[in-house]
């Protein structure tokens, strides 16, 4: 059996056995005195909050400077050459011929004998000319500053964090 000392009801504990030692007086000593020891129960609560620790700002700076580039360019050059024929034809107009990459166009004239004389050829010929030519250019140039503001000395580096 358990002595009335070592006994202490538990709140939410049948206490039926504690309220009849407890009503039976042979179980008392008059001389022993009661004693109440508190039992202490903590409670956690966990909660975040949003805590501002620095600033950022940042910035942009746009920066320009002259540079020279070689530009390949491409253009047409024709060349013309005047060939004499002075020879008369009995056809009305000679077509347009080509030899090769060379245009050959008939010039005509009338003389008053009413034959038609070939007097010269035109002959045109194209080519492709590739140069080199030194431009000055205008480039742009972008710059990003972040600059950091903290609201915590004893850590510089902070940004904003969750805590």
């Amino acid at each position: 059996m358990k002595n009335n000392k070592d006994f202490v009801p538990v709140s939410g504990e049948d206490n039926t056995e504690f309220n009849q030692r407890e009503n039976d007086s042979s179980l008392h000593n008059e001389s022993s005195e009661e004693k109440v020891i508190p039992v202490i129960e903590e409670t956690l609560h966990v909660d975040k909050k949003w805590v501002e620790t620095g600033k950022v700002n940042i910035s942009k700076k746009v920066t320009e400077h002259e540079e020279t580039i070689d530009v390949p360019l491409s253009h047409e050059e024709v060349n013309i050459e005047r060939v004499e024929v002075n020879k008369y034809i009995e056809t009305l107009p000679p077509p347009v011929r080509y030899e090769g990459e060379t245009m050959i166009i008939p010039v005509l004239r009338e003389v008053v004998v009413k034959r038609v004389l070939l007097v010269e050829e035109l002959r045109v010929t194209k080519k492709d000319v590739q140069t080199q030519e030194k431009k000055q250019v205008t480039l742009k140039k972008e710059e990003v500053n972040i600059e950091r503001t903290s609201l915590n000395p004893q850590n510089p580096e902070s940004g904003i964090k969750l805590t």
